[in-house]
């Protein structure tokens, strides 16, 4: 059992202001797997003036001084990485498997992205007689959501620190137990205090003290659409820079039949993964009409690959989704889809076959989705894909682009100049052709309700960032 109640502010485990225990499930058992305590605006306010106290001294620290920092976290991170692994295990369900190769490898990651990209980055540039100086935006704060635990505070608190910004983050309060090992992870670095604050507790008490605090500089949010517009209006008083990584409904374009079975396979796989629970995982899947059957075929055979069960187990390549509540809507769509006329090839509602207790879901496609259809327009957050025939390129298109969201896209095709024709003309912020995948350097988030800003590498450091033009400075 995690017993963590505290919060770690100026340096130090300290208590909280008014203690207010939380218990913390595992989703795998429906059982209290450990309790912190959620906190209120004067933790916040404490947190934040440490951050304010701190920042003068360390925005002016040396570049090599943060390259150094950063290498020091990072050893300290491998000494710990099994420990964050277990936790996000044990807080979301995750595959220990793949809470190890996955969730705390992104952790890691994003610090050696950063700090190579902090070693050669230039803060300074001089333009004819002008100089062109970027200075760190100052006390930032985080919320941070639970599919991803360790990744969305990694690529926030790497680029922030190598910025020379200092801050305050508030994790998920359903999945916060590998964000308190990070802590101590930063602690065991020797990060200066007051740099790095954290204070457990919701969204509405926590989250929007943070965004409304006259002293944050800037909001970073990660979560729901639906999230990121409450933070946005607590931060517009105060007139802070506001980052955002919302929703999406990622379309998956397949474009002819000589790709169509590893497209297929890869779109499943990837849909599935992370038990779905992924802002970008490519759950609207565009096939041509006349190849539709042959693309469900596949699929089925494919999700019936999945092992729905104990996160501890070997075999197991899915856990359960997060929190009851997940579950409950969830279940709420597939029956949407059911009702709504679409074809449901597998899975559907209830639990896998032998899983009683836990929160899991069974891996479901739907075929013959249309576009207007709720389950292809609302953001499920769990294994459901949806299998959509179109007519043409210009008919996958318009299907592709007609959702509010646009945080990523993917195309599949055996001609490379038709995939970067296609790619061309997708209002998304990352398109993924012929399987591509992620890159740590690449910059990461959407167009439209999916967010605004962007992280991983160069450009989420530039992210945290004010540019100063001093003009005349060669005079």
């Amino acid at each position: 059992m995690y017993e963590l109640r505290k919060f770690y502010i100026n340096g130090e485990w300290v208590e909280p202001a008014r203690p207010q225990d939380f218990a913390v499930i595992n989703p795998a058992t429906e059982e209290s797997v450990g309790t912190i305590s959620l906190g209120g605006p004067e933790d916040v306010n404490r947190a934040v003036a440490a951050a304010q106290a701190a920042f003068p001294a360390f925005a002016a620290s040396d570049k090599r001084q943060r390259v150094a920092l950063i290498g020091r976290i990072i050893e300290a991170y491998q000494d710990h990485y099994e420990d964050v692994a277990r936790a996000i295990s044990d807080e979301m369900g995750a595959p220990l498997a793949w809470a190890r190769k996955s969730q705390t490898f992104l952790g890691v990651g994003h610090l050696q992205t950063v700090r190579d990209v902090l070693e050669h980055y230039a803060f300074v540039e001089d333009r004819g007689g002008m100089r062109l100086i970027k200075e760190p935006i100052g006390v930032c704060g985080f919320i941070t959501p639970w599919n991803w635990p360790i990744n969305q505070i990694a690529c926030k608190l790497a680029p922030a620190l190598a910025a020379g910004c200092t801050m305050v983050l508030k994790p998920s309060e359903i999945a916060p137990l590998s964000a308190m090992v990070f802590a101590s992870v930063l602690d065991e670095a020797g990060v200066p205090a007051g740099v790095f604050n954290l204070v457990n507790g919701d969204g509405p008490t926590v989250g929007q003290a943070i965004a409304r605090h006259p002293d944050v500089d800037m909001v970073s949010f990660t979560g729901s659409t639906r999230g990121g517009v409450a933070v946005a209006k607590a931060a517009a008083d105060s007139v802070k820079r506001v980052h955002q990584e919302l929703g999406g409904k990622s379309a998956n374009i397949i474009l002819d039949g000589d790709i169509l079975e590893r497209a297929v396979e890869d779109g499943v796989d990837q849909c599935f993964s992370n038990t779905g629970q992924s802002c970008n995982a490519p759950t609207r899947m565009l096939v041509p009409a006349a190849l539709h059957a042959q693309a469900v075929e596949i699929a089925r055979a494919t999700a019936a690959r999945a092992v729905p069960g104990d996160p501890k187990a070997e075999a197991t390549t899915m856990g359960p989704v997060v929190s009851q509540l997940q579950f409950d809507k969830i279940q709420r769509l597939i029956e949407a889809g059911i009702e709504e006329g679409a074809e449901l090839v597998c899975g559907g509602p209830g639990k896998p076959e032998g899983l009683e207790r836990g929160y899991f879901v069974q891996p479901t496609i739907f075929a013959n989705v249309n576009n207007d259809m709720t389950i292809a327009r609302e953001e499920i957050f769990g294994p459901v894909l949806c299998i959509m025939p179109y007519e043409d390129e210009d008919d996958a298109l318009r299907i592709a682009n007609d959702t509010p969201y646009g945080l990523a896209a993917y195309v599949s095709a055996s001609d490379i100049e038709t995939a970067r024709r296609m790619a061309a003309n997708l209002r998304a912020g990352m398109v993924h052709v012929n399987g591509a995948g992620m890159e740590l350097n690449a910059p990461f988030g959407g167009f439209k309700q999916s967010g605004n800003g962007r992280e991983w590498g160069e450009f989420g450091l530039e992210e945290f960032l004010e540019i100063k033009a001093v003009l005349g400075y060669a005079a």
